[in-house]
């Protein structure tokens, strides 16, 4: 019988993968705040890892004069490879230990929720990516197909403990015709889970139903930080996590939300350019930030901020969560314009 194991993302990484920010209806005006932020995060990355950016043919130059000296040092590597969006989270393959061989686990991936909910309709060179990165990377291959999930929809603790939310799994986009005792069974036999805490909510206003880390993630194989505050109806969200939490023996370690909505300005949303069946944004929206949204990369501990008072605050939070690691605070307002964060940005490869 095969052992898998999802090792927790402090575990030390031999490369990150990522995706070069490049489509008109989720980066606008040309993505060019939103690339000079990915840089950033890039460049820490890479400061304790190599990098693997996914790029088109038609960004490629773009990209090889941003990271150019990055390139010439082995630190990152293109691929030339034309993804629908950037989220190499969500679409990338989740690396587990198959028999102690590193291998990829491949999702079947519908943009957050298929004809149901799902963001845009073309979505089919995502749902091949993970295939490619784990033939690029001569890792195994695990097909999970036709199981649907994101990468952000769940988060492990290395030893057999994930967490997920139920807003997120048993959304009618996902899995349908699955039971929720199908989909943690699915959860076991893809990932080598033995125990499946399901967090009742994401964040409000979170495109991708309410993923997982945006809202609650491992610090620790018995501690997390959890989202906490923010509107009436988020903090009563936060408060059926804390309890499912609290009886699962978990320790929390609770994460404020930034203190004021994040939303689109006038000029953001002048610079969208949509596809036919693509969601569109407007001044209304909240924008799901968190800083909740943290990577976990050799370099150390990469958090978001927003130009919020909370900035700080939760920098100082993750320090004492993950002593001993370097805290990287990194301004990206706007990477969350394109509807995700730093996390969502990124895939861990395990050592």
């Amino acid at each position: 019988m095969t052992t898998l194991r999802m090792p927790a993302e402090w575990e030390r990484h031999s490369a990150t993968v990522m995706i070069f920010p490049e489509r008109p209806g989720s980066w606008c005006n040309g993505g060019a705040a939103a690339k000079k932020a990915f840089a950033e995060i890039v460049k820490a990355v890479s400061a304790g890892e190599r990098v693997y950016v996914a790029v088109s043919p038609s960004a490629y130059e773009e990209a090889k004069n941003a990271f150019a000296r990055e390139i010439e040092s082995g630190k990152v590597e293109l691929w030339n490879y034309a993804c629908n969006d950037s989220w190499a989270r969500d679409t990338a393959p989740t690396f587990v230990y198959s028999d102690g061989k590193l291998s990829g686990v491949d999702w079947s991936f519908n943009a957050w929720g298929g004809d149901y909910n799902g963001l845009y309709r073309d979505y089919a060179a995502d749902d091949a990516f993970a295939g490619f990165c784990c033939s690029r990377l001569s890792l195994g291959h695990i097909d999970a197909k036709p199981f649907v999930l994101e990468g952000g929809s769940v988060h492990s603790n290395g030893a057999g403990v994930l967490i997920t939310t139920e807003e997120c799994l048993l959304s009618r986009g996902r899995n349908p015709s699955l039971t929720k005792s199908e989909i943690e069974l699915g959860l076991k036999k893809f990932l080598g889970a033995e125990r499946v805490i399901w967090l009742p909510w994401g964040v409000e206003d979170d495109e991708t139903d309410g993923h997982v880390d945006n809202i609650c993630a491992f610090c620790s194989e018995n501690s997390v930080l959890l989202g906490w505050g923010g509107t009436k109806s988020q903090l009563k969200r936060c408060k059926s996590n804390l309890k499912v939490l609290k009886k699962a023996k978990i320790k929390v370690i609770k994460l404020p939300f930034p203190a004021k909505p994040v939303r689109f300005t006038a000029e953001e949303l002048s610079g969208f350019t949509y596809e036919e069946g693509e969601i569109t944004r407007s001044a209304e929206d909240n924008l799901a930030a968190s800083y909740v949204n943290f990577y976990i990369c050799n370099a150390g501990v990469i958090v978001p901020q927003f130009g919020d008072k909370n900035d700080r605050k939760a920098v100082r939070i993750l320090s004492k969560a993950f002593r001993g690691k370097k805290i990287i605070p990194i301004y990206s307002r706007d990477i969350i314009v394109g509807g995700g964060n730093i996390h969502c940005l990124t895939q861990q490869i395990p050592e």
